[in-house]
């Protein structure tokens, strides 16, 4: 008996253009061994070498330089009026016609919405490309969206054996910082934004934790709230660690002295006793994608330097 085609599940082709909105979905389509099929990137995606000679699709409504606190105040004035604080170049969308778009909805500041690249996609492209919107709100979950990308590209495998070793990286850092009296474990505060003042949630207690920590106001899983310095201070952490979303330690360096300026700044336990860290949020913590692994090393060094030096010093990270 001849089996009837149409009984058999169609798969569809695996995606050849690529368009990625986000930088850690960039390095998750490049660790799988896919950037060839990258086609177009956000303004933001620059990691690894290469990428930054595609054309990018995004770019902020606003300037994105100057301190946190006029940032804050730009994306604040765009988010009031209901709109989107990113501009999707639709011509370049329908002009290289990717066959899958990437980009996320945990942050409305980290990329383009689902909503918004779908009115663009609409109005100018004559073929429907899949979306595959991304939603890291903890570590298993940004774990979760590399399998995910990993399937929409055709290659499940791949992917697992990623996470797998990023999974074993990650049991080796925090069997080498592990205490099982819990005593060693220093209280962490981790700070994403210095003006307002912003704890770290999402996936970043986990790594704090993964590292040897013990977090402070920010919990897993949940978004990254804004803190009354009053709150932060009292909670007088054994360990201050500053990485504002998307600065570089350049950027964060140049506001140390926003953070010394606040009111008995000096007397917490953490700056008495020198134990005041700057990172790279943009290239690390704040991506959730291959990276995460370098972010849980850096607070490894941070917090018990006598245990772990991967070298990320200096490049990803510095005393205050």
């Amino acid at each position: 008996m001849t089996p009837n085609p149409t009984s058999e599940p169609r798969v569809p082709p695996s995606p050849r253009r690529v368009a990625s909105l986000l930088p850690a979905a960039t390095e998750i389509v490049c660790a799988l061994g896919m950037q060839d099929r990258l086609v177009l990137r956000s303004h933001e995606c620059d990691v690894p070498a290469g990428v930054e000679r595609l054309p990018y699709v995004t770019e902020p409504k606003y300037q994105p330089d100057g301190t946190s606190y006029e940032i804050d105040r730009r994306i604040r004035a765009i988010v009031q009026e209901g709109l989107s604080i990113y501009r999707v170049d639709a011509d370049a969308l329908a002009r290289i016609a990717p066959d899958l778009i990437i980009t996320q909805e945990q942050c409305e500041v980290c990329a383009v919405s689902t909503d918004a690249l779908e009115a663009a996609v609409a109005a100018v492209m004559d073929t429907k490309p899949e979306i595959l919107s991304l939603l890291p709100g903890d570590l298993d979950q940004a774990l979760g969206d590399i399998v995910r990308i990993g399937v929409a590209l055709g290659d499940r495998e791949v992917a697992e054996g990623l996470v797998d070793s990023m999974r074993t990286r990650i049991e080796a850092i925090s069997m080498a910082v592990s205490d099982p009296g819990g005593a060693g474990r220093p209280s962490v505060l981790v700070i994403e934004w210095i003006e307002p003042l912003m704890v770290a949630g999402n996936w970043i207690p986990e790594l704090v934790e993964l590292a040897g920590g013990r977090p402070l106001i920010g919990r897993a899983g949940r978004h990254s709230p804004f803190v009354a310095w009053d709150e932060m201070r009292a909670s007088d952490p054994d360990v201050i660690v500053v990485i504002p979303c998307g600065f570089e330690l350049e950027q964060t360096r140049a506001e140390q002295g926003r953070l010394r300026e606040l009111p008995g700044w000096a007397e917490l336990r953490a700056v008495r006793s020198g134990r005041v860290a700057i990172a790279d949020g943009h290239h690390y913590f704040n991506r959730p994608g291959p990276r995460l692994v370098d972010s849980v090393e850096i607070l490894a060094e941070i917090l018990h330097p006598d245990r772990i030096d991967r070298g990320h010093r200096g490049e990803g990270w510095e005393p205050f």
